[in-house]
Formats: C-alpha cells, sequence, structure tokens
C-alpha cells in the first residue's frame, strides 16, 4: 500500500490518499507477515457441535430457540471447510463470528423468555435502504439515522443485541457493550488504520442489519469471510420468509430496550430478498441506491482483496473478482426482477452522484416519501452530521481494476446491460 498527502484546502489542509498496489502479491508488513506465517500453523476446529457447546459453556444458557439452527449452522461449516485456500486466521475469523452469534443467539432467546412483552412492541413504518455493497448505502443509512425520530443499529449494539443480565449502563451512563466495541475497534484501527478508509466501523456507526438477522444463521455474510459457494447456494434455498420474521420479532426486542419505533435499516442481501422484505414490512419506504456497478465491483473486491492477504493462504485476486462478478449480478438481477413488488409512491431511487450532489435534498425526498418531511430540529440534526461526515473523511481510496484485476470496465458493464437499461439514471464512473 503507498499513500500520499497532496496539499488541500486554502486552510492548508491534508487529504489522505490511498491506493493498494499490492494486491496480488502482498507487501506484508513485519506484523501482518508473523502473523501470517503463525496462520498457517493453527488447526482450527469447526465442529458445529463442538462449537455450540462452547457457545453454551460461555453463557450459561442452553435454548438456541429454532431447533433448525443446527442445520444451517452445519451448512455454513461445511462450506468453510471446503475451502481449501482459507488459512488458519480464515478459519479462526469464520469461527470466531459463529462463536459470537450462537453466544448472542442464547442471549436473545433468553432475554425474550424473561420479557416476553417485548413482543408486543408496534414497530412504525421503517425506512429501509436498498442497494449493493460500496454503493453509498452506509453514508446514507447514517445521515437518516442522524435523525432522532428513528431508531437504528449501531456497530456495538449489532455485536452485542442484548445485554447480560445485569450488564446495565456504568455510573457515566455508558453502556459496557459499547466499551468493549470500542477497545476492539481501537485495536483493529491501531493495526490497520487503512480500514477507515474502506469501511469504518466505528462502534457508534450505524451497521446492516443482516449481521442483526445473521443470529438465524440465514444470511449471506459468510461470503465476505470466505469463498464459499456451497454456503451460497444453501442460502438461496432458505424460506426467507421465516428469517424476515425472525428479525422483524428482534427489532420488537430491540426497541423495547430503548425506542423510538421508527427503524431505518439497510442492507445489501435485500436486493435479492425484496419478496420476503416487503412482506414482512409491507408498509416501509424504499430508498433505492444506484451506482455504476464496475465501480461498486472495483471498491468491494479491492476491501476484500486487502484482507486476503491475511485470512488466505494464497491471494486469488482473479478468484476473487470471478466471484464477485458473479455475486453481484445475482443481487442485481434478483432486484430487477423483483423491482415492480415495490409500491411506486413508497421508492426512492437514489443514484449515487445525484446523492453526492445534494444531500440534504435527496434524504427530503425520502423523509417526505415516507411521510415524515424534515421540520427544523430534523433539519439541524442532517445538517450537523453533513457538516461533521465529509465524503473522504477517513481517506480516499484510489482504485485500478485493468492493473490489479485484470478486468476491462467496459468488458464489465456490458455484462450489466440489463441494469443499466432498467435505471439509465446511473452515471458511469470507471473508465
Amino acid at each position: 500500500m503507498t499513500t500520499s498527502t497532496p496539499p488541500g484546502s486554502a486552510a492548508d489542509t491534508r487529504t489522505n490518499v490511498i491506493r493498494i498496489d499490492d494486491l496480488r502479491v502482498p507487501r506484508r508488513n513485519p506484523r501482518q507477515q508473523a502473523a501470517w506465517e503463525y496462520g498457517q500453523t493453527l488447526q482450527v476446529d469447526l465442529d458445529p457441535e463442538r462449537l455450540m457447546q462452547e457457545a453454551m459453556q460461555r453463557t450459561g444458557l442452553a435454548d438456541f430457540g429454532d431447533p433448525t439452527l443446527r442445520d444451517r449452522l452445519a451448512a455454513q461449516c461445511r462450506a468453510t471447510d471446503a475451502d481449501a485456500g482459507l488459512s488458519g486466521l480464515g478459519r479462526l475469523g469464520v469461527r470466531q463470528r459463529l462463536l459470537n452469534l450462537l453466544a448472542a443467539r442464547l442471549r436473545f432467546e433468553d432475554h425474550l423468555r424473561r420479557h416476553p412483552e417485548a413482543l408486543d412492541v408496534r414497530l412504525e413504518p421503517p425506512v429501509i435502504v436498498v442497494g449493493l455493497p460500496r454503493s453509498g448505502t452506509t453514508h446514507l443509512v447514517n445521515l437518516l439515522a442522524a435523525d432522532a425520530r428513528f431508531r437504528a443499529l449501531p456497530w456495538w449494539e449489532c455485536q452485542e443485541p442484548t445485554p447480560f443480565p445485569g450488564d446495565g449502563p456504568g455510573r457515566d451512563g455508558v453502556d459496557p457493550r459499547f466499551l468493549r466495541a470500542l477497545a476492539t475497534y481501537e485495536i483493529q484501527s491501531a493495526s490497520a488504520p487503512e480500514l477507515a478508509a474502506m469501511h469504518d466501523r466505528h462502534p457508534s456507526v450505524i451497521e446492516e442489519d443482516c449481521e442483526l438477522v445473521d443470529l438465524d444463521l440465514c444470511s449471506y455474510t459468510l461470503e465476505w469471510y470466505a469463498r464459499v459457494p456451497q454456503w451460497r447456494d444453501h442460502y438461496f434455498a432458505l424460506d426467507q420468509d421465516a428469517h424476515y420474521a425472525f428479525l422483524r420479532k428482534e427489532l420488537q426486542v430491540l426497541t423495547h430496550l430503548r425506542g423510538p419505533s421508527r427503524w431505518v435499516l439497510k442492507t445489501p442481501q435485500h436486493l435479492e430478498q425484496l419478496g420476503p422484505l416487503l412482506r414482512t414490512f409491507p408498509d416501509a419506504t424504499i430508498a433505492l441506491t444506484l451506482r455504476d456497478p464496475v465501480a461498486v465491483l472495483q471498491s468491494a473486491i479491492t476491501m476484500l482483496g486487502w484482507g486476503e492477504r491475511m485470512r488466505r493462504v494464497e491471494v486469488d485476486a482473479d478468484g476473487l473478482a470471478a466471484y464477485w462478478l458473479d455475486r453481484i449480478e445475482r443481487l442485481l438481477r434478483a432486484s430487477v426482477r423483483d423491482l415492480p413488488l415495490i409500491p411506486e409512491e413508497k421508492r426512492v431511487d437514489v443514484e449515487f452522484g445525484a446523492f453526492m450532489a445534494d444531500e440534504f435534498g435527496t434524504v427530503t425526498r425520502i423523509l417526505d416519501a415516507a411521510g415524515l418531511g424534515v421540520p427544523g430540529e430534523a433539519r439541524k440534526q442532517l445538517d450537523a452530521y453533513v457538516a461533521g461526515n465529509p465524503r473522504g473523511k477517513n481517506g480516499r481510496m484510489v482504485y485500478d481494476l485493468r492493473g490489479d484485476f485484470g478486468l476491462d470496465p467496459d468488458d464489465v458493464r456490458r455484462r450489466f446491460a440489463f441494469y443499466l437499461e432498467a435505471f439509465p439514471q446511473i452515471r458511469p464512473e470507471v473508465r
């Protein structure tokens, strides 16, 4: 990776430009190299029954709720085992994720048993951001969440949706779950500061609800950790209506813990699950983010490729690009197919360039469609977020789709002609 700090504005600020130029043949720093070499020696157990036992020992709880959770856990473990290119560190990352999800599921079910009244909570019509990864969904959902009328899912709560019994805020009023997430964030930021430029996960940042619904082990998220076509196909065969019903139940519990009751949600997975999404939330307003799929692809695989220097035995830039070229096409074909399911009056198209040029105007259109408008206090909250979070705040990434992945932007764009024809307002970004 190379970085430069060219002259910034007349105020003599500096803008960090980040170019990762070693995606095919990583130049690991000494700490990374030592960790990577150690990872080659690790033997990581992904036995589903032992994972469940360990989660039960960690929490002192034994009821996972849905007995079919075991089947999905086993499918994820089998798919990960089939990824021969995953290093010990990569397998460890999957194991820790699964263990954390299982422990969180146990605590969720325990909390619901002790507080069944949570399911009496009435949810107001949500606003749901739907769009490709790297298409502005994170910035949009965080901007909307700045409006205090909304309930949203910050990363700290995403990691631990329900508190330990008796684990309430300290004398300073800070939830200990936030402090635990902050400690992890500070360690990761010190070892990999470039992560903030690609996808900052400060504990306060609003995150994706696929991380929440994955307490049911039913999302596409595993595909970001390993090359798992077996899990992808298993996931496609799931009854997602049942899993989205579980998401709604989670939102009721989280609202019962702290309001308000009108959620703003987002995850790219919704693109291929518009049927279950709209059957579960029929009163939702959908903000559909639209961006040049070539720009999305190069951003996504650059971020993933950077991480693969640690979690894979050998970096396979071509294989990575091929997998996600196919995966993004699947997401987009499903969304174009199911687009008529969204009521026209409840859909707001958010083209990336137009959003970047007029953030407040974009949010106003969404809030108007939701029947909320933008009263004075909401305007102040939105303006404050925009002022404090300019694009490139944590650095600006520079990409090279041809040089890093051997892909011609025009060839990629032709593959997505069906999507660009459906949304002619999308502006090409990569030449």
